[in-house]
């Protein structure tokens, strides 16, 4: 082959060569934008997802919330009540400290109290949950207090 031949195929092998280095060049460009925009992505997404949990986790707390003050509220309804029950249960103990023989004739005293607070049956509807609580707290309390009925 001649010199002239030689060059010639090897400037068209140079601009081949060129060629598929821009092609190459051109695709890992295009394969990094790609990139960059799907990590973008899953950025943005990942932030959306932790803004909406939030939102979830208010409404949660917040009826809770509401939950727990209506509870409250009807504590403070039923204080006086609970606060008279409770009264007359510490003097009962107090008597029976005194008069051990006589606590049988005093617990039937106290049993009318508590079923007459406890008729209303719309409220036992309405405040069941609070009604058991109560119930578990005067057994608690008679344990306490170490009266049997």
């Amino acid at each position: 082959m001649s010199s002239v031949q030689r060059q010639a195929s090897s400037g068209s092998d140079g601009s081949a060569v060129d060629d598929k280095k821009r092609k190459k060049m051109l695709s890992n460009r295009e394969s990094a934008r790609r990139s960059r925009m799907k990590k973008q992505n899953t950025a943005y997404n990942e932030v959306e997802a932790l803004e909406q949990c939030p939102e979830g986790q208010e409404k949660e707390l917040t009826d809770r919330l509401r939950y727990l003050e209506s509870i409250e509220q009807t504590i403070v309804e039923f204080s006086g009540v609970f606060d008279e029950n409770f009264g007359n249960m510490a003097e009962m103990h107090h008597d029976s400290l005194l008069n051990p023989w006589q606590l049988p004739t005093q617990l039937s005293r106290s049993r009318p109290l508590l079923a007459d607070m406890f008729l209303d049956w719309p409220l036992i509807h309405r405040f069941g949950p609070l009604i058991v609580a109560a119930f578990v707290f005067l057994g608690q309390l008679v344990h306490v207090l170490g009266v049997s009925l």
